[in-house]
């Protein structure tokens, strides 16, 4: 039986590499005849440089000091194939760059992901692709527009501090963005769809995820309402309602409004991973992420991967941390059977060792699959 791997990273705990080495460890010793294809995956969230460098062999890495959510100098790597640019938003603004009492929506920044643009345009990038996913920001893309060139001024003309709070403060928007960037294609690799604005934008969806209350996420989603009333006439862009705009805390909006073009994260990596033709080749497909939930169903990795095992009539399974999503739900993605790590193992040791956990739950789901 052939059997392809091939799971996104488990928020924080695993990178996507990990949780694919741990499930054929125990895949593996529970049923060792069975042909196992490793296939770790982003949907352009955190880990999609590593994945990609291990999908292009002509990739060249290269590492720039930027600024993490909190302005502070961080490490960030990018990828350059040929004249292409790949850019992990994460990397620079990712929630896994913040210790749990750092997180706060309202002030954190994405101006580290303009100077990743910004050194991937000093290289010659004429095609830039971000990744989106995973962020600890809220402040649809303005520090990424602050670091390209276009600065947030209030009424007095006073420039506005970083993070999604100020924005409702925000008076005019001054600069052009980067002159470069007119001769350049970006797009935006989502792993989402959600609008800027409202119940299913950025800052309901998303804010609690990255610290924000009930009343904080009503202030955030009041001054990304401010900022888009500002930012489409100065770019000339209507991107509020755009799918993919609330994407990474609005940071979609901003490379929409730059003219980026959208395209599913999930489906880009799995087209330069050749992931069509290795799930056509399997017997069964297994997935997973930190937390299978309605999110999961939106254009993140998992259901990206059961919709094309379902186009082949593969079944596809799924591990996962946390399962908070019902059968027909599931079923209705094409996820065949799902199954929880914390239900398994305990919540305890799924996150005090999410590697033996997760091999461990693999082992019992080969136990149950393999023929």
């Amino acid at each position: 039986m052939r059997v392809l791997l091939a799971p996104d990273s488990f928020g924080g705990t695993l990178s996507a590499a990990e949780a694919a080495s741990a499930m054929a460890a125990g895949w593996g010793s529970a049923a060792p005849r069975d042909e196992l294809d490793l296939a770790p995956l982003s949907d352009g969230g955190p880990g999609l440089v590593d994945v990609l460098a291990a999908a292009l062999p002509t990739a060249v890495r290269h590492v720039a000091v930027v600024e993490d959510p909190r302005a502070r100098p961080v490490e960030a790597a990018f990828l350059t194939d040929g004249s292409t640019a790949y850019v992990e938003a994460a990397a620079a603004c990712g929630l896994h760059l913040l210790e749990p009492s750092e997180r706060d929506p309202e002030v954190t920044t994405t101006y580290g992901v303009g100077q990743l643009v910004a050194a991937a345009l000093d290289l010659g990038a004429r095609r830039i692709v971000v990744g989106l996913g995973g962020s600890a920001t809220n402040d649809g893309g303005a520090g990424l527009l602050a670091a390209l060139g276009v600065r947030r001024l209030d009424a007095a003309g006073e420039r506005l501090a970083p993070g999604g709070a100020a924005l409702r403060s925000l008076d005019r928007l001054e600069g052009a963005p980067d002159p470069r960037l007119a001769a350049v294609e970006l797009v935006a690799a989502t792993d989402v769809d959600s609008p800027l604005l409202g119940l299913h934008g950025a800052s309901a969806t998303f804010g609690p995820q990255k610290g924000a209350s009930r009343e904080a996420v009503a202030r955030l989603d009041a001054a990304l309402t401010r900022w888009a009333d500002v930012l489409e006439p100065h770019l000339g862009v209507s991107v509020r309602d755009l799918p993919g705009a609330g994407a990474a805390g609005g940071l979609g909006a901003a490379l929409l409004a730059l003219g980026a073009r959208r395209e599913p994260g999930i489906g880009l990596v799995q087209r330069l991973m050749g992931l069509d033709a290795r799930v056509a080749a399997a017997d069964l497909v297994v997935t997973g992420e930190g937390a299978l939930d309605p999110t999961s169903l939106t254009g993140k990795a998992v259901s990206g991967v059961a919709a094309l095992a379902g186009a082949h009539v593969v079944p596809c399974v799924v591990l996962a941390g946390s399962v908070s999503i019902g059968r027909r739900e599931a079923a209705a993605a094409g996820i065949e059977a799902s199954y929880s790590l914390i239900e398994t193992v305990g919540r305890e040791r799924a996150l005090g060792e999410p590697a033996g956990a997760l091999a461990e739950l693999a082992g019992r789901v080969a136990r149950q699959w393999s023929r």
